[in-house]
């Protein structure tokens, strides 16, 4: 009885210990306001030991509401409109839809959808995000249908007869109300060599050109580099990494194809490793110069190369990809994406950290 009347009287006092302790900031903050205090962390910043504002800045990000990889954060539009407003106070101009629906989930109340069994969601996030972008001065871009069954089959060719309906129907339900609808995202995410892509990014390229007046195209590939691994595997990289020369090739026969009807191409930047990035970014920008096509970078904020799929990005590294486009001359940095890597509002914590270390690095106040 004596040893554990002992250790009790141990436990209490170490609490009473910890709770006195945990009261001395509390105590000497008593005579400072607020306001000082903000002023006090306002002066603290990182003494980077790199030359700031060196890379090129993010101006874009996807709206990732659809996806399969990814949580959801469940936001409501109080939490979307605040969104926004992060967004916009780092220099964000354009926000692109990723797809206006996968498979049965769907952003928006299609009729031809809805016929199809598609599922009707609680709220017209695409009403939402037309509306957010006007009210914030950005450009919306719409991401077309995704059925799934390229995934499945490897063949691009199953998109374009979803989104034959798809695209006539957004434009007159919400392209011709809203000026914020400013272009179309030809949501296929493919590589060198997918059965069927040039012949469906030139067909629904030509029909969102066609029905909107010529409003501009992207697409946003993959490189088929050391890291495209498939996202469920164990592996991190793989031995059967394209060439610059074989990727330039290859896509080379792709932008001849397309380079009509598709206005932009944003290379996605994480499949390769950093020391190679200068290398495919010469060859990107110098075959989208040849198509007289917009060269793009999507500058993933999450982290490839790590075990856990997928965290936010570790600032660094994310320098590294936005320095090397900018050496490159790239025309425009978009992000996937800003709303779970980089947002203060992050279900990620560390998402809120790589917008500070971003601001910092770009001098935005």
């Amino acid at each position: 009885m004596g040893n554990k009347q002992s250790r009790r009287d141990f436990i209490s006092r170490s609490a009473l210990t910890g709770m006195a302790a945990m009261s001395v900031p509390l105590a000497a903050c008593a005579g400072s306001s607020a306001s000082d205090q903000k002023v006090a962390e306002g002066k603290i910043e990182s003494k980077l030991i790199v030359p700031k504002n060196n890379g090129l800045l993010i101006t874009g990000t996807f709206l990732d509401e659809i996806s399969h990889d990814i949580p959801h954060q469940n936001w409501g539009e109080k939490e979307w409109d605040r969104e926004f407003g992060y967004m916009k106070a780092i220099g964000i101009d354009t926000v692109i839809m990723i797809r206006s629906g996968y498979r049965k989930f769907i952003t928006w109340p299609s009729e031809y959808l809805l016929k199809k069994g598609c599922y009707m969601p609680s709220v017209d996030l695409l009403d939402m995000y037309l509306r957010l972008s006007s009210k914030y001065g950005m450009k919306f871009y719409f991401g077309l249908y995704d059925s799934g069954r390229y995934w499945d089959t490897g063949d691009m060719t199953w998109e374009i007869e979803d989104n034959k309906y798809v695209i006539d129907e957004v434009w007159k339900n919400y392209g011709t109300r809203h000026k914020s609808f400013q272009g179309w995202y030809i949501s296929g995410e493919i590589s060198r060599k997918t059965k069927g892509a040039i012949g469906a990014f030139h067909a629904m390229g030509k029909q969102c050109k066609d029905v909107s007046g010529g409003l501009p195209t992207f697409i946003s590939p993959w490189i088929d580099g050391k890291k495209a691994v498939e996202a469920a595997g164990e592996n991190l990289t793989k031995a059967n990494a394209v060439s610059v020369l074989e990727h330039e090739r290859e896509w080379n026969e792709i932008f001849d194809g397309i380079h009509d009807v598709v206005d932009a191409c944003a290379f996605q930047d994480g499949h390769i490793d950093y020391d190679e990035l200068d290398a495919f970014f010469t060859v990107n920008k110098k075959m989208a110069d040849k198509y007289n096509m917009k060269c793009w970078t999507n500058a993933e904020t999450f982290d490839r190369d790590m075990p856990i799929r997928f965290l936010p990005i570790k600032f660094d590294k994310l320098r590294l990809k936005l320095e090397a486009a900018k050496r490159a001359g790239y025309d425009k940095g978009i992000t996937f994406e800003f709303s779970h890597f980089m947002s203060p509002q992050s279900a990620y914590l560390q998402a809120g950290h790589l917008y500070d270390r971003y601001r910092e690095y770009f001098n935005i106040a």
